[in-house]
């Protein structure tokens, strides 16, 4: 096992009801900003909640985070926060709310372009302190330290970590999601699958623990998953579902392990060209992925292929093609589509992508940093 350091400090509400309970986390004198996205918070009755448990608080509201957040919107909160003296936001929503209030968190006291800690890797050494309500279980931004942002007007889909920006606290209760759209819910599930397959699948260093606990969570993926899409309001399916998009992007996993990534750079610049949703890249770019790196990955793949999806007759080579199959089965099996033809993309894109790896140094990616753009052009080929 690789050496590591652990430490996620957030403190987790989970379950019906919590909303509730959030007054008591945030500071009595505080000014609060709630942010939020297209406001299906106060079609599902979630506003409600948050306005009801801080009745008799300084609040103000910033809405319209777009999927994808884009620099430009979070810019204008940041001018917002900045003129009222805001000092605590709390984040409604799902993962782009999330990750845009981690941003406009670290902006706000940031001296020159804030765009610089994405494009840059400028240091953030303040941040306002926030919370999150989270209505979508996918991305584990409400119990990590990272976040994706979009500049819209330069197509580019840039990424930043940093401690500071840790929630102070996340609710989770499983019944804000129930009204989500299925396509939402889909994206959710492809979205954690591949959050764990990033950091499991790539090459052993005797990690069991690491290995078994990311294995649970895709099998837990597997069962639930289906479930909870069958029955929208099944609360225990539901919870499961959004226990497991959180546990598999909180750090616990990736600790002593290798990790790869690749999918997730490659799916980035497919959405900052096209539109497509994150979860939508992730599932036309992971299936392809493994089956070029198969040889850099090949004992994982036969471990994934015991013991996440129980293949175990035939030859090594005719377990791990199996493996992968069952993969880009799975996510059209909870509807969401494995081409980029299926999303109206085709391989002239390829140019575009490797264009904007190279312009943002993504020249040597994966576990092994051997995956170049000759082997990203490859994986893309593949994915048509």
């Amino acid at each position: 096992m690789e050496n590591f350091v652990f430490y996620n400090p957030v403190k987790i509400l989970f379950g019906k009801g919590q909303i509730a309970n959030i007054a008591s986390e945030i500071p009595a004198d505080a000014k609060i900003l709630i942010t939020y996205g297209g406001g299906s918070i106060k079609a599902n009755g979630v506003y409600d909640q948050v306005k009801s448990a801080l009745a008799g608080r300084n609040v103000f509201e910033f809405g319209g985070i777009e999927p994808n957040p884009h620099l430009e919107t979070l810019m204008k909160a940041v001018e917002l926060i900045r003129k009222e003296g805001i000092d605590f936001l709390l984040a409604v929503g799902g993962g782009s709310v999330v990750d845009g209030t981690k941003f406009i968190a670290a902006a706000v006291p940031f001296v020159g372009d804030p765009w610089d800690i994405l494009a840059k890797g400028a240091p953030i050494t303040a941040a306002v302190p926030f919370g999150v309500v989270l209505t979508l279980p996918a991305t584990g931004s409400e119990m990590n330290p990272t976040s994706v942002i979009t500049k819209s007007e330069t197509q580019e889909k840039l990424y930043f970590a940093n401690p500071l920006v840790f929630p102070k606290f996340s609710v989770l209760d499983p019944e804000t999601t129930f009204s989500l759209p299925t396509r939402q819910i889909s994206n959710g599930i492809v979205d954690a699958f591949t959050h764990v397959m990033e950091q499991y699948l790539t090459y052993s260093v005797n990690a069991p623990l690491q290995d078994r606990m990311a294995e649970s969570i895709l099998k837990t993926l597997i069962e639930e998953g289906p479930k909870t899409l069958a029955n929208p309001t099944d609360y225990d399916a539901r919870a499961n579902l959004v226990w497991a998009a959180t546990m598999a992007l909180n750090g616990l996993i990736a600790v002593g392990v290798p990790q790869d990534w690749t999918t997730h750079m490659i799916g980035h610049e497919l959405t900052a060209l096209h539109g497509m949703d994150h979860a939508q890249t992730l599932a036309v770019v992971l299936p392809s992925t493994l089956t070029i790196r198969r040889d850099r990955k090949w004992q994982k793949l036969l471990q994934y292929a015991d013991r996440v999806w129980e293949i175990v007759g035939g030859s090594d080579e005719e377990r791990v093609d199996a493996a992968i199959s069952k993969t880009r089965d799975f996510f059209e099996s909870v509807g969401v589509r494995t081409r980029l033809s299926d999303y109206g993309v085709g391989l002239e894109t390829i140019p575009a992508v490797i264009k904007n790896l190279e312009k943002h140094g993504m020249t040597a990616l994966g576990e092994n940093k051997d995956v170049n753009l000759q082997v990203v052009e490859k994986i893309l080929a593949l994915c048509a």
